[in-house]
């Protein structure tokens, strides 16, 4: 009997327990515990919370990020972590969670109930028609694998309008308030950006376009900042998986490692979220996860995150007046590396600037090696590369001499950008530096040969 229950989230909440008991094969201490999930959400939206005590409305980056008062929500919505582990930050402005003490590899680290956890598919549950709407106008424009980013995007404007209602508010209150994506990025810092960067920026601030269209579809009351804002949660803090786009508060909390120590995985079944140590963590650590699925190069992180990864050990080549001869040979932006300690130079880079060569003053040599490349003739393609070599390497050497120059030009520009108006310019100045340090390893090699 439910008339007495006038809040309608209880009372839906009450009526999915009594289901659970009945149609579901789990036991009543686990259909207890789900059901506690769900009544505390319910409850946290019904309760009234002062106008002093947050400031959401505000994404001003002087707004202070309430992180812990975060925290204390999560842990009293069922999120369980492994004792020790702290929210940690070593310049008030990021935070992440570390640990005081030694994690054994394999162990749990972070569990977050299903009912915390925003998704693709229960967005499109959650919205249907409306989403539909603006979906629509983004396969129209050929970015159906971006639908279920969007809809994470549509979730986080969706509580975002409710404010101070919203059972997440103490999460969406502990966001950050401005990033150094790509999407938040200007015209300004393309021009000082080397191309592969300001090429993947670009696309990032292509996709918040395309999603600022769509959402105005549907509701154009919306300013193009709070979207960029939305957007740049969604991207920043949502992970995938087959095809589906989670957020964990808490766990979206994790920053990225190279060499990663907690792997993350979603419950098919229940829609719960589980971190285990996939190393052994010693006490005084952060916990890391991949936000890429090759961390080699560092350039995607820096458009899509909006930070340098220094650990990463290479990045793309910039060869991006090479892009037909690249695809062409069926290689992608991760194979053609230079890496930033030793200088080294990827094998596929050889390939694709003798290939460049050869197109342009021998069309019929150039098949002959296009046909070696793609059948995996191997010795054929050494004969072509040790007969071509100096071609080669006059070419490489031009591009790595002419981008050199070119940074310290892109560098110099951004110097004299006004930081009121342009906060990016320490991001971008550090990571033409990595580049440039990068570029001049690769001088050095190429000089020695």
């Amino acid at each position: 009997e439910t008339s007495h229950i006038h809040h309608p989230l209880l009372a839906i909440h009450l009526h999915t327990f009594i289901y659970i008991l009945c149609c579901s094969p789990i036991d009543l201490a686990t259909a207890i515990m789900k059901f506690q999930h769900a009544l505390l959400l319910a409850v946290s939206s019904a309760i009234p919370k002062s106008a002093s005590s947050f400031a959401l409305r505000n994404l001003s980056p002087t707004n202070e990020r309430d992180v812990y008062t975060m925290s204390d929500w999560a842990q009293s919505c069922g999120v369980q972590q492994a004792e020790g582990i702290q929210l940690t930050s070593y310049d008030g402005m990021d935070y992440f969670p570390a640990t005081q003490s030694d994690i054994p590899a394999g162990s749990p680290v972070m569990f977050v109930p299903s009912d915390l956890i925003f998704s693709s598919s229960k967005a499109a549950q959650e919205f249907g028609g409306e989403l539909s709407q603006c979906e629509n106008q983004l396969v129209a424009a050929g970015l159906q694998d971006k639908v279920p980013l969007f809809r994470i995007f549509f979730k986080v404007m969706a509580e975002y309008d409710k404010g101070e209602q919203s059972a997440w508010f103490p999460w969406l209150n502990s966001l950050p308030r401005t990033f150094n994506t790509g999407a938040s990025m200007t015209y300004d810092c393309f021009d000082v950006l080397p191309p592969y960067a300001a090429y993947c920026a670009f696309a990032e601030r292509q996709n918040l376009v395309n999603f600022q269209k769509a959402a105005t579809t549907f509701s154009p009351n919306h300013d193009s900042e709070t979207l960029k804002w939305a957007y740049n949660v969604a991207i920043t803090r949502s992970i995938e998986r087959n095809n589906e786009r989670f957020i964990a508060p808490l766990v979206d909390m994790f920053n990225h490692g190279a060499d990663a120590t907690v792997e993350i995985s979603y419950d098919g079944n229940t829609g719960d979220c589980n971190a285990y140590a996939s190393a052994d963590i010693p006490a005084g650590s952060p916990l890391q996860i991949s936000y890429v699925a090759d961390p080699m190069d560092s350039t995607p992180l820096f458009a899509t995150y909006g930070f340098l990864d220094e650990t990463a050990s290479a990045t793309f080549c910039k060869l991006m007046h090479m892009l037909p001869e690249m695809e062409e040979l069926g290689y992608s932006f991760a194979d053609l590396l230079f890496y930033k300690e030793t200088g080294d130079i990827s094998p596929q880079v050889y390939d694709v600037v003798l290939y460049h060569v050869l197109k342009k003053s021998d069309e019929s040599l150039a098949q002959q090696f296009y046909q070696a490349v793609m059948s995996g003739d191997e010795a054929t393609k050494s004969q072509f590369q040790e007969q071509y070599w100096q071609y080669t390497k006059e070419e490489l050497q031009s591009h790595v001499d002419g981008l050199l120059v070119e940074l310290d030009q892109w560098s110099y520009t951004a110097s004299q950008y006004d930081l009121n108006t342009h906060p990016r310019v320490p991001l971008i100045l550090q990571h033409n530096a990595f580049v440039k340090d990068t570029f001049l390893r690769v001088k050095s090699t190429l000089d020695n040969m």
